[in-house]
């Protein structure tokens, strides 16, 4: 695809032309249809079955411009970067290939290894013969560092050698395993190749000689593994992954890697009531404890995870979907600990709340868990990544005064291939199955191809959404089939409608599923009417940074005031006038169309405050003005000025 093309694409929209396109490119190999995330298909104690990210097709012109440019833009550079920083040489340096020097911090294994998982499941969305031709090249260099023993970690093969598995806390090498083991199930999943497997099958059986109950007893600083031993023990049946990831979990606790909140080690996992220090160590680790909770049923392991879950969503998250309230050690901080310019929010720790958020709604069918996905995925995830698909993120704000920019790398470049590899897993978000029919979890214009009772089933969505909140579904089926349609409806929709066929008519209430069953036959129509209009949303008492503040919300949206949209005033000087109507109009920045929100506010003239900090309410210049406000993730895609999410009332 040419660059000018693909330009060409984002700006129209991605209309018909290029679903066509997308669908007709060959010369690549065939793809296995086994492209699921997270595998509960055979887990007991799992409600619901995820669907493969190949079955369902995106059509719409917010989720599918950005996989486009997932293959075209934003894996080919972080490929170049990952050259460039000798990423990647490390592992040639381990098999003799070059010289010099381990390049990098030590856990740049783990960068490589993300770059790959997210490498793969893009294939799954749209075979691509330079992604391909890219992975197979990156997975070369691993499997010729591979030592004998099975072990592989760049920083270690060498002149380390002897100081394997010494400093657990610190170094990070289980989690850099879990991220091979990942992208190693990724990669068999979606092509049906073993190489990756195979590599990462020697590793985790090397781990398993080093690590257990009498033999070295230690957590690792940094979890991560304990969720890819689970998916590890899915993909080859071999219960002792399972076994050695609750060994993990249980380990944990006992203040064997010193004790510290910090590294969620200062008391056992099961006696847990809230989410404490390094957010992503946090909510990985909840992710590893959920997927253990499906395959073993341990209700303790449940009643802690729900209570971290009430104390992260009640207390501790921010209106984004956002996770780390602190710089320092990246963590979150005390109940309502929510400031805004100095908020950490690590993209990294978005992606760690959806991934975690994904699998207790495996496990429970609870539409609560989608809600908070869908927020964090349009908001404090999305922000993440610049609208032109090569610029991130690490730390994502809510307010800021022009300083923090879009970078297109990281010497800690955890972010830009974690987002990368949650954004082909979007198209399995969307449904998934239950033993009495679908649940219809996101909503965006596509085409999924489903097996409901053993009959396929075509289910075509059409909507604008986040933009609209009107959704069709149509029915193509074989042949009639009985089964229960799940219908989420989100919790920022007060109440809403559903129709079959234009007349049978169900009512819901925000943050349920509103469920149909019936007989299904091809051709019948579903049409779910979700009101959205834009609203301000203010925050609990507690929470000091806001007091007196509101922040724009529609539907799935968390809105922001960007300076370069409101030239009339500083929009940290903006108050909005509560009572006043909002209106949306179509904005479009770079090649991207968005809705914007436009309302009436008041906003103090700067110059009153020259050369003063304090003075009288009285004095103030106040004049009013309109302001416009724009979505969250598209903030810092152009020129730089203050922004604001929340903003105080007028």
């Amino acid at each position: 695809m040419r660059r000018r093309e693909f330009l060409h694409a984002l700006a129209a929209g991605v209309g018909a032309v290029w679903v066509s396109k997308f669908a007709q490119s060959g010369g690549v190999r065939r793809m296995a249809d086994r492209s699921v995330v997270v595998d509960t298909s055979k887990s007991p104690h799992a409600k619901l079955r995820p669907i493969p990210i190949s079955a369902v097709k995106l059509r719409d012109r917010f989720w599918q411009p950005r996989l486009i440019a997932l293959q075209e833009v934003t894996i080919p550079t972080q490929y170049d970067l990952m050259e460039q920083t000798g990423r990647i040489d490390n592992f040639r340096r381990v098999a003799g290939k070059v010289g010099g020097e381990f390049r990098g911090l030590y856990f740049n294994d783990s960068d490589v290894y993300k770059w790959l998982e997210a490498a793969a499941w893009s294939l799954a969305v749209q075979p691509n013969e330079k992604v391909t031709e890219l992975m197979d090249k990156v997975i070369a260099e691993i499997e010729s560092a591979q030592d004998a023993d099975g072990y592989l970690n760049t920083f270690f093969s060498l002149e380390r050698k002897n100081q394997r598995w010494t400093n657990l806390r610190d170094m990070h090498e289980l989690y850099c395993a879990g991220h091979l083991f990942q992208a190693a199930i990724a990669h068999h999943r979606v092509t049906g190749n073993d190489r990756l497997l195979k590599v990462a099958i020697r590793f985790a059986d090397h781990i398993a000689q080093v690590f257990g109950w009498g033999k070295k007893e230690e957590p690792d600083g940094h979890p991560e593994i304990e969720m890819a031993l689970v998916e590890l023990f899915r993909e080859t049946g071999e219960r002792r992954y399972l076994e050695l990831a609750q060994f993990f979990v249980d380990v944990r606790g006992h203040k064997r890697i010193g004790g510290s909140p910090y590294l969620q080690d200062h008391k056992p996992f099961r006696e847990l009531d809230e989410v404490t220090g390094h957010a992503v160590r946090a909510l990985y680790l909840n992710a590893g404890a959920t997927d253990i909770y499906a395959e073993t049923g341990e209700d303790a392991l449940m009643q802690a995870l729900q209570r971290m879950w009430r104390n992260l969503t009640e207390k501790r998250m921010y209106v984004t979907g956002g996770c780390g309230a602190r710089y320092e050690g990246e963590a979150f901080g005390r109940d309502y600990e929510l400031p805004n310019e100095r908020a950490y929010a690590e993209t990294c720790a978005a992606i760690a709340n959806i991934l975690w958020q994904w699998r207790m709604f495996l496990i429970t069918g609870e539409a609560r868990f989608i809600d908070v996905l869908e927020l964090a995925l349009f908001n404090g995830a999305l922000s993440g990544i610049g609208l032109d698909g090569k610029s991130y993120f690490y730390v994502n704000p809510l307010a800021d005064r022009g300083r923090h920019r879009r970078q297109p790398y990281f010497e800690c470049a955890c972010c830009p291939p974690n987002i990368a590899r949650l954004l082909p897993m979007i198209p399995s978000f969307l449904y998934a199955l239950s033993d009495d029919g679908v649940f219809v979890n996101l909503y965006a214009k596509s085409e999924a191809e489903l097996t409901v009772n053993g009959v396929p089933v075509r289910l075509r969505q059409r909507t604008d959404y986040p933009w609209d909140g009107e959704v069709t579904l149509q029915m193509e089926l074989q042949k009639p089939t009985t089964f229960t349609l799940h219908l989420r409806i989100p919790s920022w929709c007060e109440r809403a409608s559903v129709t079959v066929n234009g007349t049978e008519r169900h009512e819901g209430r925000g943050g349920e599923f509103v469920t149909v069953k019936r007989e299904w036959r091809s051709g019948e129509t579903v049409g779910l009417s979700l009101p959205m209009f834009p609203e301000f949303a203010v925050c609990h008492p507690f929470v000091e940074a806001n007091g007196g503040r509101v922040a724009l919300r529609r539907g799935p949206i968390v809105y922001c005031l960007e300076q370069v949209d409101n030239p009339d005033a500083d929009v940290w000087f903006v108050a909005a006038k509560v009572d006043s109507d909002l209106t949306i109009v179509p904005v479009q920045i770079g090649n991207l169309p968005i809705v914007a929100v436009q309302g009436e506010g008041v906003a103090a003239e700067p110059s009153a405050w020259n050369g003063k900090l304090y003075q009288p309410l009285r004095k103030l210049s106040i004049k009013p003005l309109r302001f416009t406000a724009i979505p969250y993730f598209a903030w810092a895609n152009r020129d730089a000025g203050p922004m604001t999410v929340w903003v105080a009332k007028g």
